[in-house]
């Protein structure tokens, strides 16, 4: 009897410790590393709002957005975690796993301290351009602090793996590519219609991108826009004439049909399919070309292909989010997108690539249009603004020239002016953030001390802090009202740390991926731990972001 329940005892004990060792394991398998991507393709849809997958879902093609929500992973609460939302931070942060207080990119221009002027996020004079004569192509990543994780695959991989950017934007492309790619290719419009680079990357176009550029697609799609299904089955926005869109100078209407040959002449040529869908086409043929120009995923190294999307953004800057434009750019997007998984199917092998697809920020509606259906919302006149500051400064110091420069909701003082005069910072700071709460349609205010001296856990302090860098950034940082910009009446535009901003898209899809969704909020930052994870490598080296091991197989 004895020895009976001794045996049921063991039993019971293996049982549950058979149970725990599984569940040990299982938490704590890592993905298998034979079976890693051949590519994995970063796509960022540059001002996609989270709730554009909702609201268009029922007109979208089986093999687009919809082959992700069924068959990849869906982060529906996926946020980004500082500000400003602009498309420069927003594409480092996603490859780099960090916000702006580590990798530096604060905004797509801002004020540089010690060269005193304004600078761009990718402009770089110490490159040539390739591909063209304008200094459209100086540009590269030298701005950027820290690694992407496109550049932490090279590294692995002993600089094997390749890695090519490609973007209408300079930026888009440049920034997720990272320190160390083989190229990164942006659009130059006007009279050239061509994809270039820079010398940092080559001395001169590869065959490949040449024969592209001679074959003159772009020809193809100077091109009546129209809507894509009948106009009058576009029931996810707005009337097609209202008084909230911007358009196209020669057209006294922003309205459906649009001729672009006819509409580039006063529009900036090729510049134009840049606020069109066809400029996500165009987008979408180079980066199929890419993958056969580059031999992308064609041996067991993993490469690296980015892919953003900007014209959804042009197109929601000139007519905003409720309209019948980004309606129909979405549904065009939709079959680009398509064209794309097909061609990874078919190239590199459905299984054999890893995809994520993002957003750079979110896009507010436009304010003029909340108001007209009484949701508060307005108009910052910043010129008024600065003229008031600069103003209460001279009256209450008697000294000129104490604010160097005020850009991206910033002032930065001039420490010169202040220690030849012994002006206390403190003192100034406390002044001049008392007055700036004063004004109107500015709701919060931050000084550099708050930013510098206590850590913030939660809220708009919060983002503020992580998007804050502390050698760029400036010394007075203050925050609109919610939905009020700087920016015309017309069409809509992004930046700020609210939630039509910060809630961007987020799925996954292919190898080594689960298929799934969860409203467990995630972050922008999450996305490159996530994928070397996946992948076996190291993160990013100023990575702050977490491993969703929720989404990896």
């Amino acid at each position: 009897m004895k020895n009976k329940l001794l045996f049921a005892v063991l039993v019971i004990i293996g049982v549950f410790s058979g149970m725990s060792q599984k569940k040990i394991t299982d938490s704590n398998t890592p993905v298998n590393l034979h079976s890693t991507p051949k590519l994995v393709v970063g796509v960022v849809v540059d001002q996609m709002r989270y709730d554009y997958i909702t609201r268009f879902y029922a007109r979208f093609g089986e093999g687009g957005f919809k082959r992700l929500v069924t068959q990849g992973f869906n982060c529906k609460n996926n946020h980004f975690n500082y500000v400003p939302t602009y498309t420069g931070p927003g594409h480092a942060s996603v490859y780099t796993g960090t916000t702006p207080q580590n990798h530096g990119i604060i905004s797509n221009n801002w004020y540089n301290k010690f060269e005193e002027k304004m600078v761009y996020c990718a402009g770089d004079d110490s490159v040539a351009p390739v591909g063209t004569e304008s200094v459209a192509g100086k540009m590269s990543p030298h701005r950027m602090k820290t690694t992407s994780i496109a550049d932490q695959n090279r590294l692995h991989t002993q600089m094997k793996g390749k890695t090519i950017g490609v973007s209408l934007k300079d930026r888009g492309a440049i920034l997720p590519a990272g320190h160390t790619a083989n190229a990164a290719y942006w659009f130059k419009g006007s009279k050239e219609g061509n994809w270039i680079t820079s010398s940092y990357y080559v001395d001169q176009l590869p065959a490949w991108v040449q024969k592209f550029n001679d074959a003159k697609k772009v020809d193809a799609y100077m091109k009546p826009w129209n809507t894509l299904f009948d106009i009058s089955t576009y029931t996810e926005s707005g009337s097609d004439q209202n008084a909230y869109e911007r358009g196209f100078k020669g057209k006294e209407t922003a309205t459906f049909p649009y001729d672009l040959k006819k509409l580039g002449k006063t529009n900036g040529g090729y510049d134009i399919l840049k606020s069109t869908p066809f400029g996500n086409s165009l987008t979408a043929d180079f980066a199929i070309a890419a993958i056969d120009g580059e031999d992308l995923g064609r041996d067991a190294i993993t490469d690296f292909l980015t892919v953003s999307f900007s014209s959804t953004d042009y197109v929601g800057h000139n007519f905003g989010v409720n309209s019948k434009e980004i309606e129909d750019t979405y549904l065009r997007l939709d079959k680009d997108l398509k064209r794309l998984f097909e061609a990874l199917d078919a190239k590199v092998g459905k299984g054999a690539y890893t995809l994520f697809l993002t957003a750079d920020h979110g896009a507010v509606h436009v304010p003029a249009y909340l108001q007209s259906v009484k949701i508060p919302a307005g108009y910052f006149d910043m010129k008024s603004f600065q003229t008031a500051v600069k103003t209460f400064v001279k009256e209450m110091y008697k000294v000129d020239g104490l604010i160097k420069n005020i850009s991206n909701n910033q002032l930065f003082f001039d420490y010169k002016v202040l220690q030849e005069n012994a002006i206390s910072i403190a003192d100034l700071e406390r002044a001049l953030a008392h007055f700036v709460l004063q004004q109107k349609e500015i709701e919060k205010v931050y000084t550099r001390s708050q930013l510098e001296g206590t850590s913030y856990s939660e809220g708009i302090a919060h983002r503020i802090q992580k998007g804050y860098n502390q050698k760029r950034s400036g010394d007075i940082v203050f925050v609109f009202d919610p939905a009020t910009i700087v920016y015309s009446h017309t069409g809509s535009t992004h930046g700020s740390g609210l939630t039509y901003d910060t809630h961007a898209p987020l799925f996954f899809y292919g190898n080594g991926v689960r298929k799934g969704s969860t409203t467990m909020e995630t972050k922008i930052t999450d996305i490159a731990p996530t994928i070397a994870a996946l992948l076996g490598i190291s993160f990013p080296n100023g990575a702050t972001g977490e491993v969703l091991s929720f989404i990896l197989e």
